[in-house]
């Protein structure tokens, strides 16, 4: 399995690309940083990021794309190019129909390094030793899109082979329930219907009178 990742962010934009299968061993494909002046306008700095993210879909022709997932700050001139940078990186994908998985930085580092409080030097050093580089990945946002990379391997793909594996039993079963025939009552069986076609009408059964009652 193929997986692009990106750290997404407007300044710089961590890229990884990861070859690998759970339990296997991964490799590095490639792995870079896009970066936008952060004096130029908005909207030119968005396109220049989804130029170059298109070039590395083309270049690589992933089977999914794992995205970091955006959280709120204080600082929110930074999420909102973050937000930005995610939403052009989900278009890319959708219209090339690949899935897109976000993960959360905690549920990165718990992956890589087995804390999800690991700081960026120990997630430096084990992607640098899972992905059996000579080199740790410069800068951080490069060895972050390679830990999200690592992270979908692990655990995003083996989530994805499972939803593909019901999708199969769906088309199989030939519908979106469970497959378990439903047992209906009795009392909502089809009426049966007489020779000439016509539904018979239920008389309601007389009760049983007490004998006791007394008039009203």
């Amino acid at each position: 399995m193929r997986v692009l990742a990106v750290d997404p962010g407007l300044t710089r934009c961590g890229v990884g690309v990861v070859d690998g299968l759970p339990g296997r061993r991964l490799s590095l494909v490639e792995v870079g940083v896009i970066r936008t002046p952060s004096g130029d306008p908005t909207p030119k700095r968005l396109v220049a990021i989804e130029d170059e993210m298109r070039t590395w879909f083309e270049r690589h022709r992933p089977e999914t794309v794992a995205v970091e997932r955006v959280f709120a700050d204080t600082n929110m001139s930074t999420v909102m190019g973050t937000a930005q940078v995610t939403g052009i990186v989900m278009m890319l994908a959708e219209r090339r129909g690949l899935p897109v998985a976000l993960h959360t930085p905690t549920e990165v580092k718990a992956a890589v390094s087995g804390s999800g409080r690991a700081d960026k030097a120990q997630v430096t050093t084990m992607v640098t030793r899972l992905l059996g580089l000579d080199t740790p990945p410069r800068p951080a946002d490069a060895a972050d899109a390679l830990a999200l990379a690592i992270c979908h391997v692990w655990r995003g793909g083996t989530q994805s082979r499972l939803e593909q594996a019901r999708l199969e039993q769906l088309a199989r079963t030939g519908s979106r329930g469970s497959g378990i025939p439903r047992r209906v009552p009795p009392s909502a069986a089809a009426p049966r219907r007489t020779a000439s076609g016509a539904t018979p009408v239920r008389t309601a059964r007389p009760t049983r009178s007490n004998p006791g009652a007394q008039p009203r």
